[in-house]
């Protein structure tokens, strides 16, 4: 057992916040993310998506999908909560950074990338 912040003991298995990290940060839940990880499995089976990214702020989360390590995101889906009752939380981002989606709910961002898979598939 190590000491806690007060030099009591920390029960093993405890999750214990580092000393001076205050700010809460933005991040996906288990729902979002499985979404997410689900559309990403699919991409990689068809051969579209190769890595993944997470990247976790103060302000937004967001889950970039690469072809290739070396390359930019080919997409990258944004969650930032400041913004939901203006355009949405949700913003889905292009490779080059153009703004494909916005929107409140997640299914609806994404459905550009659903496209995209399906038109795979008839091929």
């Amino acid at each position: 057992m190590a000491a806690g912040p007060q030099n009591g003991p920390i029960p093993s298995g405890s999750v214990v916040a580092f000393p001076g990290s205050r700010q809460q940060q933005v991040g996906f839940d288990r729902l979002e993310l499985q979404r997410i990880l689900d559309l990403y499995g699919r991409m990689v089976a068809a051969g579209l998506w190769r890595d993944y990214a997470m990247d976790f702020t103060r302000d937004a989360a967001s889950f970039s999908a690469f072809r290739r390590a070396a390359e930019r995101p080919q997409a990258r889906i944004e969650k930032r909560p400041a913004l939901r009752g203006k355009q949405g939380m949700w913003t889905l981002f292009g490779e080059v950074g153009q703004v494909l989606k916005r929107g409140h709910e997640l299914a609806n961002v994404l459905s550009p990338l659903e496209r995209k898979l399906l038109k795979v598939v008839e091929d």
